[in-house]
């Protein structure tokens, strides 16, 4: 029998009460270590839902994919490489904006998104008002409005992920467009990249980084090789 059924990983900003979801999911059933070869703290934790074991893995909180810094470098080589069935992005709703820069780099990865809006309670009180319907919408993946802090939400969100680990709950994603001579740079690069690595990978997602010089991207793609 597997040790587990679902592997989700949990993304988002600092400060977004990414910790609290991770402690709401897990409760005690939690093991903190380390990153290989690093010393940042690495948390995962294990939940059960509707039959199936699912194992958490708590990434350390970025505002980007970039690959600036260590924390970057961890949560996306987790995400590209390990590729757990469902990434879960706890997002602030109290600051939306910011977050969701977020929230676009992992559309375009193609990852299996669910998106947590935690502090619910704080952006009401700011008269803060989100159709989670019409977000939803606009960014083609589910939307789970949470008070983590009071443990509200959690329920649904293990629908959610349930549901998107199943394909139940359908997630398009989204397709950010850069303008024409953008576009044309990248729609060669997509036919460049090596079909093993568009196999692990999005190739939009891929000549998107390639495009930004993404060191550890053209890296990878020098040690495949391509088209």
């Amino acid at each position: 029998m597997p040790e587990h059924d679902i592997t989700i990983a949990l993304a988002g900003n600092p400060n977004a009460g990414k910790s609290t979801v991770f402690n709401n999911l897990t409760g005690a059933r939690q093991h903190v270590g380390n990153w290989p070869g690093v010393t940042v703290e690495k948390k995962e934790g294990y939940c059960t839902f509707r039959s199936r074991r699912i194992k958490v893995v708590d990434l350390p909180g970025v505002y980007s994919l970039t690959a600036y810094s260590l924390d970057e470098v961890i949560a996306r080589d987790y995400i590209v490489d390990a590729r757990p069935d469902v990434v879960v992005d706890v997002v602030d709703a109290s600051n939306l904006e910011r977050n969701l820069y977020l929230t676009v780099q992992l559309l375009e990865m193609r990852v299996k998104l669910v998106i947590a809006l935690n502090m619910m309670d704080v952006a009401a009180s700011r008269g803060y008002k989100i159709d989670v319907n019409a977000l939803s919408g606009l960014l083609g993946a589910p939307v789970v409005p949470l008070v983590a802090a009071r443990n509200q939400g959690t329920t649904e969100l293990l629908e959610a992920v349930d549901g998107a680990a199943s394909n139940a709950i359908p997630v398009r994603g989204v397709d950010i467009r850069y303008g024409h001579d953008v576009e044309d740079e990248i729609a060669k690069l997509e036919k460049m990249v090596d079909g093993d690595l568009a196999g692990l990978y999005s190739p939009r997602w891929l000549a998107v980084k390639l495009l930004e010089q993404d060191e550890q991207i053209i890296e990878k793609i020098r040690r495949v090789g391509v088209g």
